[in-house]
């Protein structure tokens, strides 16, 4: 079973959409037990990181998801989430990934909106693809570049596209919303 955490954010729905294209059953839960006893866990999300913290946090789900042990992958907000802090809110995270999310600097268009390649990229989750495969993303905050970044995007200056800790991987862009490349992804992460 793959199940999708649900909470204070969006973009749920596109998610369960691009498993079901892909053949795949998924639920959406906010019950701690339904998401410890998954095969697989997709942390999703659109939104604002602190009321989004808030909700993970009157749930139990912030406990919950740092403690899980089977892969679990993060996308946009999750990603941002799974890290340290963010500088969103003034924001203490789950601190999976010891990196500090930051706002971009305003020196071109605030958010990153639109297509973009890596800069570099490693690791199972990209088997089959090459760094000039184009992702979308949609984000004014980055998470900064780390021991554990496995892709690297550039806008405005490097950020880590994509992070790796044991078996937490996450997505700073949309593979939901990234066509072809975007489902070779996710169909990596299901595989794994």
């Amino acid at each position: 079973m793959i199940a999708i955490v649900k909470y204070n954010a969006g973009n749920i729905k596109s998610v369960k959409n691009a498993l079901t294209r892909l053949g795949y059953a998924s639920i959406i839960t906010d019950d701690p037990s339904e998401l410890i006893n998954a095969d697989k866990v997709i942390f999703p999300g659109v939104g604002e990181a602190s009321s989004a913290m808030i909700y993970l946090k009157e749930r139990g789900l912030d406990k919950t998801i740092s403690s899980l042990r089977q892969p679990v992958l993060g996308i946009c907000l999750g990603l941002q989430l799974m890290c340290s802090r963010s500088e969103e809110g003034d924001t203490k995270c789950l601190g999976i990934f010891d990196t500090v999310v930051k706002l971009f600097p305003p020196v071109d268009k605030i958010p990153h909106m639109g297509w973009n390649n890596f800069l570099t990229m490693k690791g199972d989750l990209f088997k089959g693809l090459t760094i000039e495969d184009d992702l979308y993303y949609v984000h004014s905050y980055y998470p900064e570049i780390s021991a554990c970044t496995l892709a690297t995007c550039d806008y405005i200056l490097p950020f880590s596209a994509a992070m790796q800790k044991d078996n937490f991987y996450a997505t700073q862009f949309h593979p939901e919303k990234s066509a072809e490349t975007g489902e070779k992804i996710l169909r990596n992460f299901l595989e794994l």
